[in-house]
């Protein structure tokens, strides 16, 4: 009879069958990592009532707040805060914000560098489910309020370094200084956030209407940037997907260099705060002062992107490598090309804490290689994370066999909405294309090859310049390099590469050439070679290549 009856049973669909295999390995990592755990059912039933109020966001700071609210939990340049002082101090902040008129759904911008005021900022924005939308630093005044305009910001939040760039964006509910600068004199603005919290209601305000959602703008390397609309997620795969590749714990301490308004140093404030670790933030990057940061704080964690790391590691040679960095177990990077030199650089240097993620602000997370993986193979990005989807494409939409460069996809359980401005990514059987080129070697583990309109064509060749830059890069002499395609009379295309020497280094620009030669194929010798004392980067790190071909040659 049981054999009859299961036989009649309907099988379970192989979709849910899967996604309900994912969750349960998500739900496993966040055991692994601490995240979750058996508590006390006040705290349970506290981290319960503010999900369903805010969503999964409020979750980051309800759970170390139930669990242990006199930790640390930002340790920043003008002091620290615990989790009790943080969430008090946002109560005050978003009810603060809510008398100016504050509703669910109203854009609330953040030109708000590391520090405290950034994850105040994001939390308070969070209770009143308002769209937390984050400027880059790095924006110049007629683009912030071309990007603000566009969003729809009601209320900027700001730092005092950027009052002149400000001045022009027409905020309806007010401007906030969050960073206040004694030496500032006067700016146009309604308060400061400290004003704000000590005149607010420290109880946590209503339940919004509907939960926050988050604005991460895209790097604008190629444009003017867009807004990348994604709501929270149903799903545990934004933090668990994460954690079954990465070994982060709860209740240790994390270094967010990366600025927080992009995608990798926002997603790791987030999980350091529902870890319930302690987020060590600097306004600017200084390397010296992260291996001092690292060391002091006896810091397990360390979020770069990889010229930080690059100069992280030259700052600990400079000195020595006095400083004691046995502490660190994820030195997680993203953001951009890593390289296979400067990833057994890290590997060799530090150990095999590396993690390094391939994704980007529209597609989220793809893959992740472990040390492992990059001991295999250094200019991997690993293999897919699980419960996300990766295909290798032709120009028709076919897949392509292993070791064969094709368009890369990506699918995941972060969708991304579309762009707030209007349009969207290119998509094939329900993946976005990332934009780049790549492909699967034997082990499963996928290489980046270029961007997808970096290729150019040389005397009938195809050419990724990110080969080049590679070589150049793991040059001793050299400290980074650049490759950019030039038109050339003969061969249609040649390319140009973009010199940084390190200090003392002599190189000539037949040496540069020579190296390449030897190295590779002949078409992928640059017709010229220039050097630079830097190469412009936006504030994570990615070359600025409109830039470079403004550089007379």
């Amino acid at each position: 009879m049981l054999c009859r009856i299961a036989r009649a049973a309907p099988a379970v669909p192989k979709k849910i069958a899967s996604r309900g295999a994912d969750e349960a390995a998500y739900l496993r990592a966040l055991v692994q990592s601490g995240f979750v755990r058996a508590d006390r059912p006040a705290v349970i039933a506290g981290a319960l009532r503010t999900i369903r109020a805010e969503g999964p966001l409020g979750a980051a700071l309800a759970l170390p707040l139930g669990r242990h609210p006199d930790r640390t939990a930002i340790i920043d340049e003008r002091g620290s805060l615990t989790y009790a002082q943080l969430e008090q101090r946002t109560n005050a902040l978003a009810n603060a914000w809510r008398d100016r008129g504050v509703r669910a759904g109203d854009g609330v911008g953040l030109m708000i560098r590391n520090h405290a005021g950034f994850v105040e900022s994001l939390f308070a924005a969070s209770k009143l489910g308002a769209r937390a939308i984050f400027m880059n630093t790095d924006f110049a005044g007629p683009q912030l309020a071309e990007v603000s305009a566009r969003e729809g910001v009601k209320l900027l939040v700001f730092d005092d370094e950027f009052a002149a760039h400000v001045a022009a964006v027409d905020a309806p509910l007010g401007r906030v200084r969050a960073w206040v600068e004694e030496a500032a004199g006067a700016v146009d603005a309604d308060a400061t956030i400290e004003e704000l919290i000590a005149s607010g209601d420290p109880t946590r305000p209503p339940a919004p209407e509907e939960h926050s959602s988050l604005i991460i703008l895209t790097s604008g390397t190629t444009g003017t940037p867009k807004g990348a609309r994604r709501q929270q997620p149903k799903s545990l795969s934004t933090l668990g997907g994460l954690l079954t590749s990465v070994p982060l714990r709860s209740e240790e301490a994390t270094v967010v260099a990366t600025p927080m308004f992009h995608a990798l140093g926002l997603a790791h404030a987030i999980l350091a705060a529902g870890l319930g670790s302690t987020m060590i933030l600097r306004r600017r990057f200084d390397p010296a002062l992260a291996v001092e940061d690292v060391a002091k704080h006896r810091a397990t964690g360390l979020i770069v992107v990889p010229i930080m790391l690059r100069r992280f590691l030259d700052a600990y040679d400079e000195a020595g490598r006095s400083a004691d960095l046995s502490s660190l177990r994820v030195v997680f990077v993203a953001g951009s090309q890593l390289g296979g030199s400067l990833a057994t650089r890290a590997l060799d240097t530090l150990g095999d804490v590396l993690y390094n993620l391939y994704g980007s602000t529209e597609v989220a997370y793809a893959t992740i290689a472990q040390p492992r993986h990059m001991r295999i193979s250094p200019d991997s990005v690993g293999p897919v994370v699980r419960g996300a989807r990766v295909r290798i494409l032709d120009d028709e939409g076919r897949d392509v066999p292993r070791g064969v460069t094709g368009r890369v996809f990506v699918g995941n359980g972060i969708p991304f909405e579309g762009y707030t401005g209007g349009g969207g990514k290119e998509s094939i059987g329900g993946l976005l294309s990332s934009g780049d080129v790549g492909h699967f070697d034997a082990h499963g583990l996928l290489t980046i090859d270029g961007r997808d309109d970096d290729m150019i064509v040389s005397g009938g060749e195809n050419v990724f310049p990110g080969e080049v830059e590679e070589l150049l890069a793991g040059q001793d002499q050299i400290a980074e390099a650049a490759v950019l395609g030039v038109d050339d009379e003969r061969f249609g295309k040649r390319l140009r590469a973009y010199v940084v020497l390190r200090e003392g280094a002599a190189l000539s620009e037949d040496d540069v050439k020579q190296l390449v030669k030897v190295n590779l194929a002949r078409y992928k010798v640059p017709r010229e070679v220039l050097f630079l004392d830097e190469l412009p980067r936006n504030p994570t790190g990615k070359v600025l290549k409109r830039k470079l071909q403004e550089v007379d040659a």
